[in-house]
């Protein structure tokens, strides 16, 4: 059970929600039918999205990634990224990305969250967000 009014959507959750042969497929359907019930705002960034489209795109092919844009664009808050988040997610990078695997979006995702979102939960399957110390529903 999602215990806030919002919560943060990573590249992971994405690919789980839509790809219907991810091992996590039904459960990210739960959790985006719980949101959805729950009138629990999504939000995410414009760098996960990217991510998100470069992964269907590569995986699947172009419509599967324009129905990724269909389908949840318009249900998302897309939080923006400036220059100062940025440049702390660089900061994030450099000092984790040798000790465990860090993509540079996880690094934005993680400022964006701990700062911009006051630590909200993150819908992901990605071990990476529960080694950075976010709270991950699964």
């Amino acid at each position: 059970m999602i215990s806030s009014n919002r919560v943060f959507c990573d590249t992971g959750f994405f690919y789980a929600a839509l790809a219907n042969g991810d091992r996590h497929y039904h459960r990210a359907g739960e959790l985006l039918e719980e949101c959805r019930r729950e009138k629990i705002e999504l939000c995410s960034t414009w760098e996960v999205v990217s991510e998100t489209l470069t992964l269907f795109t590569y995986r699947f092919h172009s419509k599967a990634a324009i129905e990724f844009l269909d389908a949840m664009k318009p249900v998302l808050t897309l939080i923006p990224v400036n220059q100062a988040i940025l440049t702390e997610a660089e900061q994030v990078f450099r000092r984790r990305v040798r000790s465990q695997r860090l993509s540079f979006c996880d690094a934005v995702s993680f400022v964006v969250v701990t700062t911009l979102l006051e630590n909200i939960p993150c819908l992901s399957f990605d071990k990476d967000f529960q080694a950075l110390g976010l709270t991950v529903i699964r």
